[in-house]
């Protein structure tokens, strides 16, 4: 996005749709509907073109940065989903919350306030948690409905306990040569995976086996 490798900090997706800035270029928008077969809503986030940092979400909605702006929200809405703000003054959502159609993990240190509205708009299951002792869940990590690309140095005990709430296999990996935060650096859903063009040929063998496109 831009020329950046960090799509997960650009943009946030789901299985149905791609929230992406303002400027991102027409065949990029192409990319990711080919790609991912969703529909993209161009808007930034409390002002910024940071989408993917300031908003997470799955099939059932979407939840926000406490600033991001009505006409943001609006645009949201217009297209068919539900969007929340968080009453959290942690406003780098896309970080902090790592979702899919089936839970949640979130930063430790959000409010109980904001764990049951998330849980609300998401509609599944929200748990506090770390991966590779990051609170930044959803920056560390990557999950859709059919597998999850976590930091390489995730503990058995985490891997274990986010399979258990997000209902599908995860596996450890790095992507653009290296670099750990995989959440903020991937878009993915069960139809396909986008990342930057430094990813490694082993790194996108590992990537593909992680989010299921490697089964039979």
């Amino acid at each position: 996005m831009g020329g950046s490798p960090n799509l997960g900090v650009s943009m946030a997706v789901t299985e149905k749709t791609a929230i992406v800035p303002p400027g991102t270029q027409d065949g990029m928008v192409s990319l990711i509907e080919e790609c991912l077969g969703v529909s993209v809503i161009k808007t930034p986030i409390s002002g910024s073109n940071l989408t993917g940092a300031l908003v997470c979400g799955n099939s059932n909605g979407f939840v926000v940065s406490k600033y991001a702006f009505d006409s943001e929200l609006k645009a949201i809405e217009d297209a068919g989903f539900e969007v929340e703000r968080i009453p959290d003054k942690l406003t780098a959502v896309g970080n902090i919350v790592l979702a899919n159609d089936s839970g949640a993990m979130v930063n430790p240190l959000l409010s109980n306030k904001s764990v049951e509205l998330i849980s609300q708009v998401l509609d599944v299951e929200v748990q506090k948690g770390t991966i590779a002792n990051y609170m930044i869940t959803g920056s560390v990590a990557a999950a859709t409905n059919k597998g999850a690309l976590v930091h390489p140095s995730a503990t058995r005990e985490e891997i274990e306990s986010l399979e258990k709430l997000l209902k599908v296999p995860a596996d450890v990996g790095t992507v653009n040569n290296g670099t750990k935060l995989v959440g903020a650096c991937t878009a993915a859903n069960s139809r396909g995976v986008i990342v930057g063009l430094s990813t490694t040929g082993p790194e996108l063998a590992r990537i593909e086996e992680a989010f299921g496109f490697l089964e039979g």
